[in-house]
Parts: structure tokens; sequence; C-alpha cells
């Protein structure tokens, strides 16, 4: 295990070192990440996509710990360690970073790029520590996710990291920020910011959602990259469909009239890919349709590593509009 630390170390001293990530662009963080991931896979055959969805899943947390509240572009390796489990909880110097009286206090902190350093602030270095800790249990599907069962102590964020690793392994990259609107631009279709509305069928509650209205059976596409979590009936959505992207953000499609051929739970999809199309499905058991005018109710919500929330999703929607509608004038 020395061994493959020290190759680690000195394969990766090339790299640009964290102090100099806050004066990269976001483009160039996007590919020295994707570098760090691949060259550690060449050292210690942990597959480049474990390592990037775990580094994903952290960076999508980052708001929600108050000492990972950065941008996105001010750090490229995001992974969290806490202090105390990187020097080793007895340690009496918490900010130690001598990687022989971290190791003597069971600390998990390692020397990434080789400059005899243990520094948690260090991108290299913390891929090494978090390499280390997988390798204990193994690299296959299996022990990784033992592995990452283990670190997070929550069966959701097992789910969700393995979800995102297949993601980044079926396109192979990690530039998969493209966003598409929900429905076909060349369709007639109307909505307003309805997110927060109150709605009393089924008990009082509020609406975690934007309504878009539209003919019934137009096409509703995936927004995002993502992998389709959820499938079928909710007295409440009607036949609905649910995806996760690789920012951690869960996209609800309900009231659908029905869903798009071998359309299947676990599925990966990319922006623009046909789901289902526009219906009323819903307020009711299996099959209840034509309760109110046909619209699809697009939702977002967020996994903070405890719980999830809804959160509004209407400036996205406009957002993606906009974009949708200048790539189609770019085509014309």
């Amino acid at each position: 295990m020395r061994f493959v630390l020290l190759c680690l170390g000195i394969m990766m001293i090339n790299f640009t070192p964290a102090s100099l990530a806050a004066e990269m662009t976001e483009k160039q963080i996007h590919e020295k990440r994707f570098e760090l991931f691949q060259q550690t896979e060449a050292v210690t055959n942990i597959p480049w996509y474990y390592l990037a969805a775990v580094d994903q899943y952290e960076r999508s947390l980052r708001f929600a710990r108050k000492d990972r509240d950065k941008p996105s572009f001010d750090k490229a390796i995001s992974i969290y360690i806490e202090p105390n489990k990187w020097v080793g909880p007895l340690n009496p110097n918490k900010h130690d970073q001598n990687p022989k009286s971290i190791a003597f206090f069971d600390g998990i902190g390692k020397d990434g790029n080789g400059d005899g350093k243990a520094n948690l602030e260090t991108d290299e270095d913390i891929l090494a520590a978090f390499s280390n800790f997988v390798l204990e249990y193994g690299i296959d599907h299996d022990n990784f996710k033992l592995a990452l069962w283990d670190y997070y102590k929550r069966d959701k964020t097992v789910s969700i990291i393995m979800g995102k690793a297949k993601i980044y392994k079926h396109f192979g990259t990690i530039h998969l920020n493209d966003k598409a609107f929900p429905l076909p631009l060349r369709f007639n279709y109307s909505y307003n910011n309805t997110w927060g509305d109150a709605r009393g069928w089924g008990g009082r509650r509020m609406h975690e959602g934007t309504d878009i209205f539209a003919d019934y059976g137009v096409p509703v596409r995936a927004t995002s990259y993502g992998i389709i979590e959820m499938k079928g009936w909710n007295r409440f959505g009607g036949w609905r469909v649910g995806i996760r992207d690789i920012n951690n953000t869960y996209h609800y499609f309900a009231h659908l009239s029905g869903f798009a051929k071998d359309l299947n739970v676990g599925q990966i999809v990319e922006p623009g890919k046909v789901i289902g199309g526009v219906g009323s499905t819903g307020y009711g058991p299996p099959g209840t349709s034509g309760k109110f005018p046909p619209h699809l109710h697009y939702g977002m919500y967020k996994d903070n590593g405890v719980s999830e929330w809804s959160f509004d999703p209407y400036p996205h929607l406009k957002m993606w509009e906009k974009h949708d509608k200048i790539e189609n004038r770019k085509k014309r």
C-alpha cells in the first residue's frame, strides 16, 4: 500500500496546486478534475467514474456544510473528510500535516502529491486518502458500495453515488451540464410561477412545482443527464417519472398521459430524451384522469445528505426555455 501511495504522489506532482484553483476557469477545473480521477485510477485501479461520482455528490452538498460553501470553480476536488478523521481522533494536533504522526494516531490523511505533507486542503492528498480508504474494502461494485456505506452510513447516499457513477461510465466524461426545456418549443404551451401555491386535494399542502399547460399527448422530455429513479403511479401525481441528475437534483414529471416505450427504472437519459406525454392523470387510484386540464407538473428537489426538499423550478425553466430558443435559431 505504501508503494501505491508513493506512486500516486509522484505521478500527481505535476498537477496544478490547489492554491491556484481559484485562478482557473470552470472549464479548466473540470479538465483538472477529470485528469486527477484518471491518474488515480491508473495507480489504484479504482474506476475514475467511482471517484468522480463521490466528488460530484460532495460538490452538490457544499452549501449544506459551512466549511464547503465556496464557488464550484474555487477547488477541483470536493470530497469531504472530517478534520478529526484526517489527523486521527486522539491526535492532539488538530492541524497535523505530518503523514507519519497522522498514521500513528490512525488518521486517514495521506501525502498524495509527494511534498511530504498530508494537507486536507490539497486535491491530490484528499484523493489519495479517500482512495486508500476504498482500497481497504476492494474496488469491485459490491465492495465499493460497502465502502460508501461505511463512509456515509446512509443507504440513499450510496444509491445516489452509484447512480452518478453509472452515468459517468456511460458517457465517458464528467462534462454533463447541458439542460433542456421539458416540452419541445414547437408546441403550444403556457406556464406561470405556481410554486408554493396552496393545493387542497388530499389535504391542504403546498404546490411543489410549476404547471406547464399544453395539449394532451405533447411530448415530455428529460431536462438533464440523469438516471430514472422512479416510474409509476402516484395518487397525487398520476403517472409520473423521477430523474436524478449528476448535481443531486431530483426532477419530477407528473400527470403524464403515459410513458415512452421501453422506459425503465435505472435507465440513463440525456437532455431532450422523450419520457412520456402531457396528460391529466392523478387525484385518485391508478388510471384516474380528467379531473383537471392536461398539463405537466414539473418539480425539482435537492438532497442535502440527510433529507430531500423542494425548490422553485420556475427560474430554471425560463433559463432552459431561453437557451433552447437560441439553439433553435442557430439551426435555421
